[in-house]
């Protein structure tokens, strides 16, 4: 087999393991074009919106507002955004979705802290057993509504680590917590979030 050869078919092994991932190590994503952002992902039009670079949810106490992208995350990713609670107290960032499980990570204002925390999420269901889940790790953190806050999540080698402001962090094993280690991103509000500054990178 000539040298050629090998390198045409692990260059398409490479093209086809990252066609159905959201971003590539050469191409970062984010939201910023009205068209291609209806396109990737799924959402109910009268909870999200985008203007002006600027993604708004909506939702509430007994239905929460759910936004869920098409396409995977990489296995490894890191993720920045800034976010605002205009109102009510949960912004959650939904990691690895594999069906109706996934791994939370969130602000919450009523206890006042960031949470990780093993997630279900039944589509469709407003009954609070078939979504959320049990708290893993947290860090108390002053949170206010209309106050932005920059997030960064970053997964490497089954590593989690989700900080605020560059100064808040939690850390943890994907393996060790039982947590997926593979799967789609969401965001989920119980109230009103503005959404900017977002992008997805994957890392080596």
């Amino acid at each position: 087999m000539n040298l050629k050869y090998i390198v045409l078919i692990t260059a398409s092994l490479l093209i086809s393991s990252c066609a159905g991932t959201i971003s590539t190590t050469k191409k970062e994503y984010k939201i910023t074009n009205s068209a291609k952002f209806k396109s990737d992902w799924v959402f109910d039009t009268n909870e999200w919106v985008l203007e002006n670079n600027t993604l708004t949810g909506k939702g509430g106490p007994m239905h929460w507002g759910v936004i869920e992208s098409k396409k995977k995350l990489p296995q490894n990713y890191e993720i920045d955004l800034k976010v605002n609670m205009t109102k009510e107290s949960l912004f959650e960032i939904m990691l690895n979705i594999d069906k109706d499980k996934y791994i939370r990570t969130y602000l919450y204002q009523i206890d006042q802290n960031i949470v990780i925390g093993k997630g279900t999420y039944k589509k469709g269901s407003n009954e609070y057993e078939k979504r959320g889940g049990p708290t893993l790790f947290k860090k108390p953190i002053k949170l206010e509504n209309n106050k932005w806050y920059a997030l960064k999540i970053k997964v490497l080698n089954n590593q989690l680590s989700f900080s605020i402001d560059n100064e808040t962090t939690l850390e943890c094993s994907l393996e060790k917590s039982d947590l997926s280690q593979e799967g789609k991103l969401g965001f989920i509000t119980n109230g009103e979030v503005k959404i900017n500054d977002f992008k997805i990178k994957a890392i080596q």
